[in-house]
């Protein structure tokens, strides 16, 4: 091969590379996840088919026991009556202690990704390889006091991390400040690794720190209030993913 072809292939090939392989992250995708805390309870099919025909991609579910957090939510009947109503990806939060006990059941009754708090359990192994097992993704969240190393060592078992920028258990709290910084951190940590964990965060999210929050590394923003409580949920939407 003569040294200009040399020289062209392999700058095609830095290209390639660079393209594919070393996105920037600003070009991450943005994902939305409107939380169905904040819908209308007595309307849940019509909140659901409009998040249906939003740009959301997902559609967040809070499962509250009571216990873990002082507020008590959804359970399974709601859960297979969303699940009726869209076809978009259900991604179940679960703030309930000893989450062993229900994830398969929650993954069998249509999530498509169950996360479970890592202070909810001492049986974290067991509740990745149970959710693992029943074919859905695996997501850890942590709360606001919990440090993101605290799951460092479980990023390689894991599709997702979710960062509480509230104390979880109720909707329409403002955003805790010091959130991004962690989110910036868990995304260095997840990146140096060469993993492709996805962050979430959940609490406090608007059109007003979407950008800074996808900016600094988030790929899916849950947010309750700020769509639900919108004149116009459906571009509230679109505003978050465009901010």
């Amino acid at each position: 091969m003569s040294k200009p072809k040399v020289i062209l292939f392999f700058g095609f090939l830095a290209t390639f590379v660079h393209r594919f392989f070393c996105i920037p992250m600003s070009n991450r995708k943005r994902i939305i996840s409107p939380s169905m805390l904040s819908a209308d309870f007595g309307h849940l099919e019509r909140d659901t088919k409009m998040i249906d025909r939003s740009a959301a991609e997902w559609v967040h579910i809070d499962v509250m026991d009571g216990v873990f957090v002082p507020n008590i939510s959804f359970g399974f009947p709601v859960l297979k009556a969303i699940t009726e109503s869209t076809d978009k990806f259900m991604d179940v939060h679960l703030m309930i202690v000893e989450p062993e006990k229900y994830v398969e059941r929650f993954a069998k009754a249509g999530a498509d990704l169950v996360t479970f708090h890592i202070e909810a359990t001492d049986n974290v192994q067991e509740c990745i390889d149970l959710i693992r097992r029943s074919g859905a993704k695996v997501g850890v969240s942590i709360k606001p006091a919990t440090p993101v190393s605290a799951i460092e060592h479980l990023l390689p078992q894991l599709d997702l991390v979710l960062i509480m920028s509230v104390e979880p258990g109720f909707g329409g709290q403002s955003f805790i400040e010091g959130s991004t910084d962690k989110v910036r951190e868990l995304r260095t940590m997840i990146d140096s690794k060469g993993l492709s964990v996805l962050i979430e965060i959940d609490g406090g999210v608007s059109r007003h720190n979407a950008g800074e929050l996808f900016e600094a590394g988030c790929d899916v923003l849950v947010a309750g209030s700020a769509v639900f409580k919108a004149p116009d949920p459906e571009e509230e939407i679109l505003a978050m993913l465009e901010a």
